[in-house]
């Protein structure tokens, strides 16, 4: 029993000397030159450490929050923040950066990092822990807000390194949200409201007139203008479609007439029924979930 005793006494002693060791490699030597101290936050993000990567970069201001060090610190916190999954933190320190650095040589990352910050904080939601991986189902504030922060990076500062990355970003976020906005019109296509189709739809073709989603746009003015006999508009988008999707699968080949459509054709009920035969048993499909 007496033995017993003993080993837990040393177990004991152990810890608490692994406790008291590890401790005193995390306290801020109050003696430490910035130098010092920033060399251990860089230690700290070498190794991926970012919690503690965060918390050092954040010691080292709070001690230093002017002189040489300062606007680097700044940076590099927004950085973990972001490596460290806190996107909205990362989002809050760079904007604090760029309103305190507006001239900054490096203004242009701090941008950068708002957007990439904006971006996972997108990915980030709700939706994204439901296993929903595209963003088109989600919220589109929070991708019109990484957007609209990547579209600053080429805006403000055109020759920036970072701005041919951004622009990428950008068109994918664009053809999201058009997908956003197709999503929603399929719904409201497969309730039968026609002109709330109509006004989605169209605000894809002049918001996003470059996305992919353009085409399925124009497919529903097409079957929304049908379906409320709007004989003329329905031809009129028709022929958009046909001028710059011509391969388009939403055409079926009766309708595809040496490039122009039939109008006579679009006013026979009978020969509409195999109109846009594909996309209407797409729309109509009861969706998933």
């Amino acid at each position: 029993m007496r033995n017993k005793t003993w080993l837990i006494l040393i177990a004991v002693t152990i810890m608490l000397a692994g406790c008291s060791f590890f401790k005193k490699e995390d306290e801020v030597d109050v003696n430490a030159t910035v130098e010092e101290l920033y060399e251990r936050a860089k230690v700290s993000m070498e190794k991926e450490n970012w919690g503690t990567a965060v918390e050092r970069l954040r010691a080292l201001e709070a001690k230093y929050p002017y002189g040489v060090y300062a606007e680097q610190v700044q940076l590099d916190t927004i950085y973990a923040y972001y490596k460290n999954d806190e996107p909205g933190l990362a989002i809050a320190a760079a904007d604090r950066f760029i309103k305190l650095h507006p001239a900054h040589p490096s203004v242009d990352y701090a941008y950068y990092l708002r957007g990439l910050s904006s971006f996972e904080e997108d990915k980030s939601t709700f939706g994204y822990f439901l296993g929903k991986d595209d963003l088109s189902d989600r919220d589109p504030t929070l991708t019109l807000n990484a957007l609209n922060a990547f579209k600053d990076v080429y805006t403000l500062f055109p020759e920036s390194r970072y701005a041919p990355t951004a622009r990428e970003r950008v068109r994918y976020l664009t053809n999201t949200l058009a997908k956003h906005q197709i999503a929603i019109a399929t719904y409201y296509f497969s309730k039968g409201a026609y002109v709330a189709v109509v006004n989605r739809a169209k605000g894809v073709v002049e918001d996003y007139p470059d996305a992919p989603a353009v085409e399925q746009a124009l497919a529903l003015l097409v079957l929304s203008y049908e379906a409320m006999d709007f004989v003329d508009l329905a031809d009129d988008s028709r022929r958009v479609l046909e001028l710059n999707f011509p391969d388009s699968t939403y055409l079926s080949g009766d309708t595809k007439i040496a490039g122009q459509w039939n109008s006579e054709s679009a006013q026979d009920k009978n020969s509409n029924d195999g109109f846009f035969s594909s996309i209407r048993n797409f729309f109509r499909k009861k969706p998933a979930g």
